[in-house]
Parts: structure tokens; C-alpha cells; sequence
């Protein structure tokens, strides 16, 4: 028995529970009267973690991503867990790995740690079973996804809108001459969905060309996309631009390219510090990973507080040009 299943049973906010255990006076006595009776009823014990949402309160946050190596994915915890600490929140961390199995446990061993809340960086869940015990989870706690979304109460999505921002690429690319748009992308999680569709979108938009070659889901390695961008090449498949999910994609589709004695404009995402390295630097969209980061822990707050916020907010997407663009 937690605190929000006392809120559940009493049919009040778990904001409202914990006033009751602080002493708080902003509770009518018939409510009080009711939740204190359901606390006796279940022998609830206040866990030091969970026992209020006060300034002096301990506050435990879960938050979960697949890998913390990969440079996103730690700038993204980097973040939260600031955010977080400005408030005197703390943090379990989670990784699911990015392997095909069912990732449901990492949901469960939150869940026996008492977090009042869970972040979730990115799509982690995919199978049917990882999403059915999420929906759970959300009857008792708040879930709140960066830059991914389930359509589900009290889950809340804080996204980029990549998708525009993808097709707004593909339009910039097409005022400047290009005729046949290369895409790689290494997952179709929400955010890879969602680009997938925006590439699609622009493509469409502007009577590019629509060979299904010019279409290619490949492994996250430098190997695999010089490999398959030289394959290209050698059979003959024109494009004369490329745009990536990913900037990691765009620097080794940009290595080939020029290995190959061609130049062309090149377009990774997330704008991470791999796209300033480069050579050329490579222009990239970014997913203002910083704004969704912040606002995920606003909302957060807002939520603990009682306060009413949507299940969905979108921002927009930013598109930082560097060397890699400026050939035609």
C-alpha cells in the first residue's frame, strides 16, 4: 500500500493525501477524516520517500532509458537530473539496453523502490506486455515520456516535432536543386516513426524522387553506413543529398561520400557535439533536447502539486547549418 494507492481509494489527489500526513489545515475535515480511516483500515506505514510532497519531503524519481553510453541518452539524464536536484529531488536510474527482449522489470524494480513518479527517456518498451504493465504502472504513478508517447491516462508526452522538421529539411534541400534525397535510420522508435514520416512528407510535398533504394534502415556503426552508402554508389543508385536520423549516421555517410571523390549536402539530427566535430561539420536538426528535458520536470512538479497540465505539449524542431549543407 502506497500513497497513491491511498489516493486511488479515497478518490482524491495523491497532492491531497500528503497534506494530510504533513499536518496541512488545506484539507476539509470530512476529507481527512475519510483518508485517515483508509489509512487505518490498510495499516499504511509512510516509507520516508514517499511519505509527503513538502519542501522538507525526501522525493524519489525513476527515470528510465535504454543505454546511458549513448551520448543522447546521458545528456538527457545529465539534465533531468539537475533539473531535479534544484528542487531536492532524487533519482533511480534505469537502463533497459537496447536488446529485443521483454524490459517490463526495469518498470517493476522502480515500482518496489516507492518512486512517486517515472521519466522515460526515449522508447524503451515495445513488446505488448512491456506496454500493458506501463498502463499499470500509470493507474498508481505519474509517467511522464521525453520525446516519445502513449496515448494512456495519466501517461504525458513532452516531444519534439521532429516530423515537421524533417519534411522542412527535405524542402530546403529541394530550393536548392536536389532531385533524390538519400534517408538512414537505424530504429523505428517514436521519434524514428516520426521522422520516417516527415522524410516521407517532404519528399511527397516536393515530387522528389521516390525510389524505394533511396530508403535505408541500417545498423547504428560508422562500418555499416560507408558500406552501405559505397554499395549504393557502385550500383548506380543516384541521390544527390543525405539526411539521417542520426548524426552518427550522417559522419560515416559523409566519410563514404567523400572517400567516393563526391560532395553533396549531408543533414544528421540531434545536433550532438558528434556534428561539430566533424569534417566538414555536419548540419544537424535539433530536438531541443534541453527545453523537453525541462519541461518534463516542470510538468512534474505541476502534477505533484495538483495542478491540471496536458498529456501531450510539442515543441519545435531546429535546424543548425554547418559545412555539410552548403554543397549542391
Amino acid at each position: 500500500m502506497t500513497i497513491y494507492d491511498i489516493a486511488e481509494k479515497c478518490g482524491v489527489s495523491i497532492a491531497t493525501v500528503s497534506r494530510v500526513l504533513n499536518g496541512s489545515s488545506r484539507v476539509s475535515a470530512k476529507t481527512k477524516e475519510k483518508i485517515l480511516l483508509v489509512m487505518k483500515e490498510q495499516n499504511y506505514q509512510p516509507n520516508p520517500f514517499a511519505r509527503g510532497l513538502g519542501l522538507n519531503s525526501m522525493k524519489m524519481i525513476g527515470v528510465l532509458c535504454e543505454d546511458v553510453s549513448d551520448s543522447f541518452y546521458a545528456t538527457a539524464i545529465s539534465l533531468i537530473e539537475s533539473y531535479l536536484r534544484l528542487i531536492d529531488w532524487n533519482v533511480i536510474l534505469g537502463c533497459t539496453g537496447r536488446g529485443s527482449g521483454l524490459k517490463y522489470k526495469h518498470l517493476q524494480f522502480l515500482m518496489e523502490k516507492h518512486v512517486d513518479a517515472i521519466i522515460i527517456i526515449g522508447t524503451p518498451f515495445n513488446h505488448t506486455k512491456d506496454l500493458d504493465y506501463l498502463k499499470n504502472v500509470a493507474k498508481k504513478r505519474p509517467v511522464i515520456m521525453v520525446n516519445s508517447y502513449i496515448k494512456h491516462n495519466n501517461i504525458y508526452g513532452i516531444i519534439c516535432d521532429e516530423e515537421t522538421g524533417m519534411s522542412d529539411i527535405v524542402g530546403k534541400l529541394a530550393e536548392k536543386g536536389c532531385k533524390s534525397v538519400l534517408y538512414l535510420y537505424d530504429s523505428l522508435t517514436y521519434s524514428g516513426r516520426q521522422k520516417l514520416t516527415g522524410y516521407k512528407k517532404g519528399i511527397a510535398t516536393h515530387k522528389l524522387d521516390e525510389n524505394p533504394l533511396l530508403q535505408n534502415k541500417i545498423n547504428r556503426s560508422l562500418e555499416d553506413v560507408e558500406q552501405t552508402v559505397k554499395k549504393l554508389i557502385e550500383q548506380n543508385v543516384y541521390f544527390d543529398a543525405v539526411v539521417t536520423s542520426e548524426d552518427l549516421l550522417a559522419i560515416g555517410a559523409q566519410r563514404a561520400i567523400l572517400q567516393m571523390g563526391k560532395n553533396m549536402p549531408i543533414v544528421g539530427c540531434n545536433n550532438s557535439l558528434l556534428a561539430q566535430c566533424a569534417t566538414p561539420m555536419i548540419t544537424s536538426l535539433d530536438n531541443q533536447l534541453e527545453i523537453l528535458c525541462r519541461e518534463a520536470v516542470e510538468l512534474l512538479t505541476k502534477l505533484m502539486n495538483d495542478k491540471e497540465v496536458p498529456s501531450k505539449m510539442i515543441f519545435p524542431a531546429k535546424l543548425y547549418q554547418r559545412e555539410s549543407f552548403i554543397y549542391a
